[in-house]
């Protein structure tokens, strides 16, 4: 994919410290950390190294990478190799995709409770699906599924919700045989949503109790016991929003679906058009509107504190596994489910895909197309030295 005209690097330069000092009063230190490796990311400040093509002998020089998950140019080798060790335990079933929404009433009280909030969107919409299918009115099954958090909707506000990829089926409960879910369903979505409300608005109610929350601002008067009772019983006034997908496609369809869901950060950089004026143009799906691609402008400083907004905390997992496929129980369960379906648990790769354990070039040769190998690394101090002699200036 060639490199887009703009980055959100571009921006926070073009920002400078205005930025920063406009915004002192909520950018923490790692806000501070995010920034500064995005500027530096692929740059001469990593240091990096030398490539040389196995074939034709073409030298280039790369420099390194941030690695913060927070930055638009680290995800895609990290999503890669995240889809390679998932590419074994993906069944050879139908998939469904489920997302619970947090309702926007709760968006300011996430925002100051970030980790609390977001384990707790987890907890809720796992133990949900995993309850509602248990149910024999329902699938009568243990099932297994991958949870990704996103915090964003594609205007950049914030907007909390989980996506879930779940087979659609699991093992019956005396692990005997593989129960499949109906034909074009998975779960009822009224039940998902109303119990996903009840298990939310209970942990909250704990969390409150455990005096585990905080509150600023305009929320300050929900630290009573009372405010926040009365806060609790309006969000049983409306059903919250919950998104299932028919079942969809096999294993491979769901690895590629995947690949759309994990490392995601609010925007890409192929989404920015223009930087002009003060302004930063970018593209949005509008799905009120048959997900017609629109244009948004907003001031630079008001793109960057929502780019900011979703910065998640520091050790915060935002890809997580449940039920079957939870680390401390896929090593027994999932040969298991491989071998009532008829398959091992070491599917062959399909048409086009190198073995999972092949390791794969992260970049070809542009001359001949032949997997490039690093020949030489250097540090940042490295790069000064490799580089050009600055201009003199004007006596």
């Amino acid at each position: 994919m060639a490199r887009p005209p703009l980055e959100v690097a571009d921006l926070i330069r073009a920002a400078g410290t205005t930025f920063y000092q406009s915004s002192r009063k909520w950018f923490t230190w790692l806000h501070l950390k995010i920034l500064t490796a995005i500027v530096c990311c692929r740059t001469s400040a990593l240091g990096g190294h030398i490539d040389e093509c196995s074939r034709c002998g073409h030298q280039a020089i790369s420099f390194n990478s941030c690695r913060n998950r927070h930055c638009p140019k680290c995800q895609s080798n990290a999503r890669d190799r995240w889809l390679e060790a998932r590419r074994r335990e993906l069944l050879p079933v139908r998939y469904a995709h489920v997302v619970f929404t947090l309702p926007g009433s709760l968006a300011p009280l996430a925002l100051q409770n970030k980790g609390e909030i977001y384990g707790l969107l987890f907890r809720a919409s796992a133990e949900t699906l995993l309850t509602v299918a248990r149910d024999e009115r329902h699938l009568g099954a243990e099932i297994g599924f991958f949870s990704v958090l996103h915090t964003w909707n594609q205007k950049l506000l914030h907007h909390p919700h989980v996506h879930c990829v779940v087979p659609a089926g699991g093992l019956s409960p005396d692990h005997k045989r593989w129960i499949a879910a109906r034909p074009g369903f998975f779960l009822p979505v009224r039940v998902l949503s109303r119990v996903f409300r009840g298990k939310f608005v209970a942990g909250l109610r704990e969390l409150h109790a455990a005096g585990k929350l905080g509150f600023h601002g305009k929320l300050e008067g929900l630290a009573a016991p009372a405010a926040f009772a009365a806060m609790l019983r309006s969000l049983f006034r409306s059903d919250w929003v919950v998104y299932s997908k028919r079942p969809f496609g096999g294993a491979e369809h769901a690895l590629r679906y995947l690949g759309c869901y994990t490392h995601r950060v609010a925007i890409s950089n192929h989404r920015l058009v223009a930087l002009q004026d003060g302004e930063v143009a970018f593209r949005w799906r509008d799905s009120a509107h048959k997900n017609k691609k629109r244009l948004m402008r907003l001031p630079l400083d008001e793109f960057l504190r929502r780019f900011f907004l979703h910065v998640l905390p520091r050790g915060f997992v935002r890809i997580r596994h449940f039920g079957l496929l939870a680390h401390r129980r896929r090593a027994a369960l999932l040969p298991l489910c491989f071998a009532l379906l008829g398959q091992t648990g070491d599917p062959q790769p399909a048409a086009g895909h190198a073995p999972p354990d092949a390791p794969r070039p992260l970049w070809l040769c542009p001359q001949c197309g032949a997997p490039m190998a690093i020949v030489e690394r250097f540090t940042a101090s490295g790069a000064l030295l490799r580089a050009p002699p600055a201009p003199k200036k004007p006596l």
